[in-house]
């Protein structure tokens, strides 16, 4: 008899992500900070379950994009610092209250923060401010640095506890002109900044990709994203995928041409000797796309890749298993080793980010140790 909660899951293995730890935090000087990015629900594999594996391999950081996910970490137990990096301007209290650092991109942000910590009456609470360097995203843009350093000499209600910018594309290295560029123009800012308000703050500005490829800019701290999770910016470097995502099969079906077809429009069909399905829990309500249908993408069972077969549903999916031995219960597997989450995103033209973040929280995250 199955059980509710063995219907999908996704496996997190605690020795992979050690492995990549180790990993990058080899490329760094003992001295280096490392900051690990556990947003997006730490990329879909649970950030409440990813964040105390990394507090207790040592990470120095943690980081989240919003000041909610940063709550949910304190209300479980976390309690490495953690940098909220789109603050916004309506969670300030909270973010007090919670002790997380607000990344402050802009001069507004800034003030309004500094206005409600002067009405408690703090003074040094950390913040991290955000430099554009390139991405014209968040940001101040070097022609606004005289405002904030201005507003920062006469303001003690903060503290700079880092100054970090953001790489556009430190992957491709068609673009590494562009971004020894932003290195070298952060450099140039944060001095400024630094020459300004007389102290030092950490600088950051390697994500997972720069660290691999520019390590001799790794300042003080790095921001370790995706390749924590198993993905490398580097072709041919095989880092440990951390998840795993897994089903069993509720049911298995023998069926005959004269049966019809399979799935919602029937485009499935059945072959003239007779088609095998297996029905299995997960569907594009659980992050399975539904262009990897029809047979666009393949799955583990058994040793064996079997296709999908019709359409995805929102819950389910069905796969042809004809000539895998097979029973009700027996795994599959959706990514993980064999297939890879970078095969299922190429299907689909996209990258492994956007598969792991949509996995919701439906499916249960179980760590192997």
């Amino acid at each position: 008899m199955l059980k509710e909660n063995d219907f999908s899951r996704l496996e997190l293995r605690l020795g992979a992500c050690r492995e990549n730890y180790r990993y990058f935090r080899s490329l760094l000087e003992p001295s280096t900070r490392l900051l690990v990015l556990v947003k997006a629900n730490a990329y879909g594999h649970g950030a409440v379950e990813f964040a105390s594996m990394m507090q207790k391999e040592g990470a120095d950081y943690l980081a989240v994009a919003y000041p909610v996910e940063g709550m949910e970490l304190r209300r479980s137990g976390i309690s490495l610092p953690i940098l909220v990096l789109t603050a916004g301007t309506d969670y300030f209290n909270e973010i007090i209250d919670f002790r997380l650092e607000p990344g402050i991109p802009n001069l507004y942000a800034l003030k309004a923060f500094a206005d409600i910590l002067e009405a408690r009456g703090i003074k040094d609470f950390p913040v991290h401010i955000k430099l554009d360097t390139g991405m014209h995203r968040l940001g101040f843009m070097t022609g606004e640095l005289r405002e904030l350093t201005d507003f920062l000499a006469t303001c003690k209600n903060v503290r700079v506890k880092s100054i970090y910018s953001h790489l556009a594309a430190a992957e491709d290295p068609a673009s590494d002109d562009f971004t020894l560029g932003q290195i070298r123009m952060f450099e140039d800012n944060a001095a400024g900044i630094i020459d300004s308000i007389g102290y030092r703050p950490m600088l950051h500005i390697l994500n997972s990709a720069g660290i691999e490829r520019f390590t001799q800019y790794q300042h003080d701290m790095v921001r370790l994203g995706i390749g924590i999770y198993g993905i490398s910016a580097i072709p041919g470097r095989k880092l440990s995928p951390v998840a795993s995502m897994k089903c069993k099969i509720l049911q298995i079906k023998h069926l005959k041409p004269e049966d019809g077809t399979i799935g919602y429009g029937r485009h499935g069909e059945i072959a003239p000797e007779g088609t095998v399905i297996a029905t299995i829990p997960v569907g594009y309500a659980d992050g399975i796309d539904r262009h990897l249908g029809c047979g666009r993408a393949t799955f583990s069972l058994n040793g064996h890749r079997v296709p999908t077969i019709g359409n995805i549903c929102m819950d389910m999916c069905m796969l042809d298993i004809t000539g895998v031995d097979a029973e009700v219960g027996d795994t599959v597997t959706i990514f993980g080793e064999d297939p890879t989450v970078s095969e299922i995103a190429s299907i689909l033209g996209t990258i492994p980010y956007e598969i792991m973040t949509r996995i919701p929280r439906r499916i249960d995250r179980e760590i192997i140790r």
